[in-house]
């Protein structure tokens, strides 16, 4: 099951060279179940440092985090994919990793295998099971770290510009790919992203960050119909809505 989000005045301190080092400032919002929320903003305003105290990683200095009500601590209740491709055991087949998860928690074989085909079905990779991450494209391993995220069910998913990496013509597809898997599971996703256009065409709600340190600068619900052409001008008013909220 999706579980919402809640997260209070968090602020994130750490000591600098020169002193305390402010990343993250009273930052609010709310995810609701099964929304798509991406996090938007240059580099340097705490995107990923919100996610990674989203995902347990980091402990906020002041403030809350509440998933499904409860706060946030050590658990499987939130899956992760990260942006580099480095995140796949280079040891293990695709099928492997996508089943290293439910391995840990002690899932016997043929739950892991059916879980595993589910998986890499729903993200079209089926018949590279038996592929090593070598084998395979930079948007097919990226593929894979979402279908391991997925496989053990987790209430959130957690996404930290995973195709930023890839070049213009397979991150447009990956996002196509990634609606279609989050319409299918109806998770909680929060999505980092610095790209205008990725956060249109996914999101239902856009949190926009301002740097040094990050503070929320403004909050965009995009109510725009699925499938989303990039061409149409709905698409590109919300577009510029939102470059006009990085750029003043």
């Amino acid at each position: 099951m999706a579980q919402s989000i809640e997260v209070r005045n968090i602020t994130l301190e750490y000591p600098g060279e020169t002193g305390t080092v402010l990343a993250v400032d009273d930052v609010s919002f709310s995810v609701a179940e099964s929304e798509f929320l991406c996090v938007l903003g240059p580099s340097g305003c705490g995107k990923t440092t919100i996610l990674n105290m989203l995902a347990g990683f980091l402990k906020p200095t002041k403030g809350e985090i509440l998933i499904g009500g409860k706060p946030v601590g050590a658990g499987q209740d939130r899956g992760v994919v990260f942006q580099d491709f480095a995140q796949l055991f280079p040891w293990r087949t695709a099928r492997r990793n996508v089943e290293f998860g439910l391995e840990m928690r002690g899932v016997p074989e043929s739950e892991r295998r059916e879980s595993s085909t589910r998986f890499l079905k729903l993200v079209r990779l089926e018949k590279f099971a038996d592929s090593f991450p070598h084998q395979l494209s930079g948007g097919m391993q990226q593929r894979v770290a979402i279908a391991r995220a997925l496989a053990y069910n987790p209430a959130v998913l957690l996404m930290d510009e995973p195709f930023a990496a890839l070049d213009a013509m397979t991150r447009d597809e990956m996002q196509k790919q990634l609606t279609e898997v989050w319409q299918a599971t109806k998770k909680t996703v929060v999505y980092i992203t610095h790209n205008v256009a990725e956060a249109v065409y996914l999101a239902d709600q856009v949190l926009v960050l301002a740097p040094h340190p990050g503070t929320v600068k403004a909050e965009l619900r995009l109510d725009l119909k699925r499938p989303r052409d990039p061409l149409s001008p709905e698409f590109v008013a919300a577009q510029r809505d939102l470059l006009g909220l990085l750029q003043h």
